[in-house]
């Protein structure tokens, strides 16, 4: 009787240590799914983490801290600055901006705080963040800014010091004098004008809002150069249309098309020579319309040939403000293209000439009845 009751005992005793080794099975079996899942989202998360325990072994690294710290030729830099702010932030929250020259050039914002619970301290956190586009808009919009103060100074303090000179000359005695600097005035209030003007262009355009329709491409070309026709004068003569131009149509925005390509055209006709050819034409592909701007004008240097779709960039100052530029024109021309997908080209040589294209995604095939 005794020995059954020690048999049943112990057969008790192993079904109690079969259950407590199922659940801790199932417990580690849960504590590993935990750590697997929170080791994925470290590694989903877009910031680089970095931890530290106590004597400054590293514990955990996720995917983004290894790309963007990995400590071979330049970034070296980045990763001496990482354990330097990691070591720093064990006092306390610290942080820090790092430039890397590369390539690629890179900003790298690195921040540190100590780990703590109630038994004391656990080690050291580290968030690593690519900070190099916010630093290059900032710098953008900086730039940006102060170019559009220097511009509208200009023609602000021509008007105000030909007000100031206007207001001293006789009208009746100087009639010659006085009709000069209002002429003046007139003109600088118009420059201003059309710098603001090309300032809501801009503005309305990188807000990206289209108002999409179907528009034939000779519409688009024959609009364009009916407008600077008009404004044109004697030297309408010199603006044609080259060649035949496509059936096809395009899924646009007229406006923001036309006043590309009216803007294309003026640049042409106000650097070349009156009498020389300024061309306008059209061609496609299957999928692709190109609209094209020819002349026989001064050129671009190779050197400015990068930069002269950045907004108030110039190839020649002194020229650019005698022919009334804003310096936004082309900066327009490149966001209406990519507005639709497309983009815009250039070839050029001095003396020579200068060929624009902007090409445009066909939107709609359908042809057009002549």
């Amino acid at each position: 009787m005794r020995r059954r009751s020690e048999l049943e005992n112990a057969r008790s005793d192993l079904d109690r240590a079969k259950s407590e080794r199922d659940q801790y099975r199932e417990s580690a079996a849960d504590a590993m799914e935990a750590l697997e899942r929170l080791g994925a989202a470290f590694d989903a998360l877009p910031l680089g983490v970095v931890i530290v325990d106590t004597d400054g072994s590293e514990t955990l690294r996720n995917r983004e801290a290894a790309r963007l710290v990995d400590a071979r030729g330049t970034d070296a830099l980045a990763a001496r600055a990482l354990a330097d702010t990691l070591l720093e932030g064990t006092a306390g929250p610290t942080g820090r901006v790092i430039e890397l020259h590369g390539p690629p050039a890179r900003t790298l914002s690195l921040a540190a705080s100590p780990l703590t619970s109630g038994a004391g301290s656990l080690g050291t956190v580290a968030v690593v963040q690519d900070v190099t586009e916010r630093y290059r808009l900032d710098a953008v919009r900086r730039d940006f800014v102060a170019n559009v103060s220097h511009e509208l100074r200009t023609p602000i303090g021509a008007i105000v010091a030909l007000a100031d000179t206007l207001a001293s000359v006789n009208a009746a005695t100087e009639p010659d004098v006085y009709n000069r600097l209002a002429n003046r005035v007139a003109h600088e209030a118009d420059r201003a004008g059309h710098l603001i003007d090309d300032l809501l262009d801009l503005s309305r355009i990188e807000g990206g809002d289209l108002q999409r329709e179907e528009v034939p491409v000779r519409h688009l070309i024959t609009g364009s150069v009916d407008r600077v026709t008009a404004s044109a004068g004697a030297r309408s003569e010199d603006l044609s249309i080259d060649g035949d131009l496509p059936n096809s149509t395009l899924l646009v925005d007229a406006t923001q098309i036309e006043g590309a390509l009216v803007n294309l055209i003026e640049n042409a006709m106000k650097y070349s020579e009156p009498g020389t050819p300024v061309l306008v034409s059209a061609q496609e592909t299957p999928d692709r319309v190109q609209l094209i701007v020819r002349d026989r004008g001064i050129g671009i240097p190779p050197a400015d040939r990068d930069r002269i779709f950045e907004r108030f960039y110039r190839v020649d100052r002194a020229r650019s403000r005698a022919t009334g530029g804003t310096g936004l024109g082309l900066a327009i021309v490149r966001n209406v293209a990519r507005n639709h997908g497309g983009d815009v080209t250039v070839d050029s040589r001095e003396g020579e000439g200068s060929t624009f294209v902007i090409h445009l995604p066909v939107g709609a095939s359908d042809q057009i009845a002549e």
